[in-house]
């Protein structure tokens, strides 16, 4: 059975579709079948693996509000493993659509259970924001995945997200976990770097990762090429760090596998 991942932070610009793209297209070279499922309707993530948004007939919007099957909804990339549900611009007014259907935060869930066995892997990009959108990924997943920059303000919406996330735990989803927390943006000369990871892992020392993604002019380059960071630059710092935290990403999950078992 697949796991689904929710990558998510109310806080804005912190990495996260960045590290959707690139730990997918690093489980992909791994040999693991991922499904992207983005539901940010900025679509960075979609433009991440050169995928026209305009050119996509069923997207996200589609598989939310029932117009469409989650299967009819998958598009290839051109990226090993690595399939992809698109964005579209019609998300941002989906709110009001939502409000108005049955099961408005367990729509998205009740879609990607339809094809979750068909994957090993499905990440969700969350959009910065606590809305029905990002609630119904919350609802849906097994884990949360929290890419974090390594800035006072990120603590604060870091603060805020785990509230939220104890909040559908107790409500409508008990046994979603914490995947993991990532550094993100990391530099490691300032002293507020050190300052930030010290009181996160203080507060959450068996969630973070070892693994840090660096400040890197190719991973901030890469998308206007709508490539992954290893497939565009593979000796990149960027290229290296993700390779990294996909590896303890997997060793992670095994550990929780055999737990289980």
């Amino acid at each position: 059975m697949g796991k689904i991942i929710a990558v998510s932070n109310q806080k804005g610009g912190v990495g996260k579709s960045t590290s959707v793209v690139n730990l997918a297209a690093a489980l992909g070279g791994k040999g693991k079948k991922v499904l992207v499922v983005d539901i940010d309707a900025q679509g960075n993530t979609t433009t991440g693996f050169g995928v026209r948004k305009r050119a996509i007939v069923n997207t996200v919007y589609e598989v939310i509000i029932g117009a469409c099957r989650t299967a009819d909804a998958i598009v290839p990339t051109a990226y090993k493993g690595v399939s992809l549900i698109s964005s579209a611009q019609k998300l941002a007014g989906a709110e009001i659509e939502l409000a108005g259907l049955d099961n408005r935060l367990m729509r998205l869930k009740m879609q990607l259970l339809t094809v979750k066995d068909d994957f090993d892997y499905i990440l969700i990009d969350c959009p910065p924001s606590l809305s029905l959108i990002t609630l119904n990924a919350l609802t849906a997943c097994d884990s949360v995945l929290i890419p974090i920059q390594c800035e006072f303000y990120s603590l604060e919406g870091l603060v805020q997200l785990m509230d939220t996330i104890k909040r559908i735990k107790d409500g409508y989803n008990p046994n979603m976990y914490v995947e993991g927390i990532l550094f993100t943006m990391y530099m490691a000369r300032y002293n507020l770097t050190a300052q930030v990871v010290a009181e996160v892992k203080k507060y959450f020392p068996n969630d973070v990762y070892n693994s840090v993604i660096p400040r890197n002019v190719a991973l901030s380059e890469a998308p206007s090429h709508g490539k992954p960071i290893m497939y565009y630059d593979r000796s990149s710092k960027g290229a290296e760090a993700y390779e990294k935290f996909c590896v303890e990403f997997l060793e992670r999950n095994r550990k929780k596998s055999r737990k289980r078992t």
